[in-house]
């Protein structure tokens, strides 16, 4: 059995209907976003309501599962310096002695090479755990992996991490986001070349799947393609594929101007935002990941393996 908490938000509902088409046996953990109905429906699948911030809550939904994945958080919310200490770690350490007192046998959190930030393809992220990465999302995610490591130390449960390149392709949240401002002529991006390490949603579909099933798995993988780009080649060439105009060239400044703007408004409005200054943040530090770890272990050959053959799915 297969528990994917944060089953109802993008990446972990992606997963789960690739996990369910493999006749893997899935249990859904969700809170208060409902579970998308196709996956409710589904047959032999589990779901199960469950707060990470109560543990017996927790301990109930992770009793009889086998291996855990590990999605669920609070995203889109304004200020997240003030509360992402809370749910990435505080919350993640409910999650993990729930875990080891049911004797699960592999835990795989879901990471980014941010975390080790800024890295290059001559200097690429290998999986260090003791650095100080810049933004909060990466700094709170970096405990995340020190508290897998350090907590399953001399246990029976598997630590693995997936520092996975950013996922695109059609259905995943930030693509069909862009699409959505570029069909409007709203898609901008900030001057500055940065690089970004790409991942096909297909290619982070199968090798997550690898992470929880594979014999041998341990430790930490990253994973992504072989064409380094910049975050503005991709949204270029994503317009040019959707037939709108490129984005518009704007100072950072700005684009954290906007991004603080959007953070008062959903403070005011009690509304949520996916653009806040601290995302912003996390988004201009250019990442790559060293990879070959994952190719001899988890997938040898990516569906995708440069933005120029993946340009089909997006």
């Amino acid at each position: 059995m297969i528990l994917i908490t944060g089953a109802a938000g993008n990446l972990g509902s992606l997963l789960a209907r690739h996990l369910i088409a493999g006749q893997h046996r899935v249990r859904l953990m969700y809170h208060r976003t409902p579970l998308p109905v196709d996956l409710t429906r589904a047959p032999g699948v589990e779901s199960v309501r469950a707060d990470l911030a109560d543990p017996e809550s927790v301990a109930a939904a992770v009793a009889g599962a086998g291996a855990i994945v590990h999605f669920a958080g609070v995203l889109f919310k304004p200020r997240p310096e003030r509360f992402l200490a809370e749910t990435n770690t505080h919350w993640f350490s409910n999650l993990l002695a729930a875990a080891l007192e049911a004797n699960v046998r592999r835990i795989v959190l879901i990471s980014f090479p941010h975390v080790e930030g800024p890295t290059s393809v001559e200097r690429p992220a290998t999986g260090r755990l003791d650095q100080t990465p810049i933004a909060v999302h990466a700094q709170t995610r970096l405990e995340e992996e020190r508290l897998l490591f350090a907590q399953t130390r001399d246990t029976n449960t598997t630590p693995v991490v997936l520092r996975l390149g950013m996922v695109y392709g059609r259905g995943v949240l930030m693509t069909d986001a862009a699409h959505w401002l570029a069909k409007r002529h709203l898609l901008g991006v900030w001057r500055e070349p940065t690089l970004f390490q790409l991942l096909s949603v297909a290619d982070y579909l199968r090798a997550t799947e690898a992470a929880l099933v594979k014999p041998g798995i341990h430790g930490i993988y990253h994973v992504g393609d072989d064409g380094p780009v910049t975050l503005q080649e991709f949204l270029d060439e994503a317009c040019r594929v959707w037939g709108y105009s490129r984005p518009v060239r704007v100072p950072f400044w700005l684009v954290q101007l906007v991004a603080g703007t959007c953070e008062v408004f959903a403070l005011i409005a009690g509304t949520r935002t996916p653009f806040t200054r601290d995302f912003v943040r996390l988004g201009h530090v250019p990442h790559w990941g060293d990879t070959r770890r994952a190719r001899a272990e988890l997938i040898s050959e990516l569906q995708y393996p440069t933005l120029e053959m993946g340009r089909s799915t997006l």
